[in-house]
């Protein structure tokens, strides 16, 4: 019997009770080798005078492999190269609860190479991964081999309010919309803000992009919709007009570039406050000093264990207790340094609400509820409740902390 993934559970959850469930979606984006080649495993840790040397391919991997293991995350991100090795040669996502995907499409606008100009452009929509290759690694998959890698991708759209530009958008993205339904492949959509600075007056980005993804899938019946979106987090008046606009279209921030441990923690406590079901971090996780220690606050502060300025210290105490020196010192993390970027970091868009006073300490050190699959060593959570979701997060994090 296939293992039950934690996305299905908490897509059904959300759907069942859009407004009173609490169920929240993470996402680790390790797909980057799409857009940064080289440099996308980030830089290596040890110590090279003089220049900058990079993790390979396989010491990426291998953070990849990490987090599938720690079964936190609901979805693990990939480029096809990738979910080829991983999910079809490996079988790593086969009994396990994460849920494999592919990014399905790589616009111009994620095209970074050093010395590269071609993001700064106007968008231009290309595809280099096919759909087959995705879900079984090679062309003119058989329908029982269509279960092989991931049958859930990412798609990207770029709007820049120019008819010739977004009416290529437009129709590419319906002929993936279309070849997507006859090969039962999912995905989730991702919008970007324009790349260009001038496309829209700021103070109407928020309306002008919620605009586009209501007009844009009105035309898109049940069985061609996105599972979620992924979008910049706009602030409060944006998330709340949207969500309330269409309860069941299940709305996701994206992470931006690297910032304070304090730029990501708050990013996803201030969507979620204000009605975000899904986080995709890419660059956040993989800078930070310990990915998997990382990966676990964010946890805790989507599943209402700890509030973001004292997960940023749990955090810390957690790096000095493994020995792991912080990129910077606690005070320093402790403050929001930046904006939600674009892709290619060449733009900001909003400014994380900043907190006027230290969010009130977490209790998250006192005895959790007892339930049996809450404390168990391998626990299933896709069959978990919240409250149990709740109670076992706590009792790792005060394993955690001593």
């Amino acid at each position: 019997m296939p293992h039950q993934k934690t996305l299905d559970a908490k897509l059904a959850a959300i759907h069942a009770d859009p407004h009173g469930a609490k169920d929240f979606i993470i996402a680790d984006a390790k797909d980057a080798d799409m857009a940064f080649g080289i440099g996308a495993p980030g830089l290596s840790p040890e110590r090279h005078d003089g220049e900058a040397r990079y993790k390979t391919l396989a010491e990426y991997r291998d953070q990849i492999r990490q987090v599938i293991r720690q079964e936190i995350v609901d979805i693990v991100l990939m480029s096809a190269s990738t979910c080829e090795q991983l999910a079809i040669k490996e079988g790593l996502f086969s009994g396990s609860p994460i849920t494999p995907a592919a990014r399905a499409n790589d616009a111009t606008d994620v095209h970074i190479p050093r010395g590269g100009t071609i993001h700064q452009e106007p968008a231009r929509p290309f595809r280099s991964a096919s759909l087959d290759h995705i879900q079984c690694g090679h062309l003119d998959c058989s329908p029982n081999e269509r279960n092989r890698g991931a049958d859930l991708g990412l798609y990207s759209v770029t709007f820049n309010n120019k008819l010739e530009l977004d009416h290529h958008t437009l129709e590419r993205f319906k002929e993936f919309r279309e070849e997507a339904e006859r090969k039962s492949f999912r995905y989730f959509l991702e919008i970007f803000d324009p790349n260009q600075p001038a496309a829209v007056p700021p103070e109407v980005l928020p309306g002008f992009i919620n605009d586009l993804i209501a007009r844009t899938l009105a035309g898109v019946t049940s069985a061609g919709r996105p599972v979620f979106l992924k979008m910049v987090y706009h602030g409060p008046k944006a998330m709340e007009e949207l969500v309330a606009y269409d309860p069941h279209l299940v709305v996701g921030v994206l992470g931006g570039g690297a910032g304070t441990t304090l730029d990501a923690f708050q990013l996803l406590y201030q969507a979620q406050k204000y009605g975000a079901r899904a986080a995709l971090f890419g660059r956040k996780i993989n800078s930070a000093e310990n990915q998997l220690a990382f990966i676990e606050f964010l946890r805790y502060i989507a599943d209402g264990v700890i509030e973001p300025e004292e997960a940023v210290r749990a955090y810390h105490a957690v790096l000095q207790k493994l020995g792991q020196k912080p990129h910077r010192p606690l005070e320093q993390d402790l403050t929001l340094q930046t904006n939600v970027m674009s892709y290619g970091a060449s733009s900001k868009t909003i400014s994380i609400p900043v907190v006027s006073a230290p969010a009130p300490k977490a209790t998250v050190l006192s005895s959790p509820p007892k339930t049996s699959e809450a404390v168990a060593t391998n626990p299933n959570f896709a069959t978990m409740t919240s409250a149990e979701r709740l109670a076992y997060h706590q009792a790792r994090l005060k394993k955690s902390l001593g």
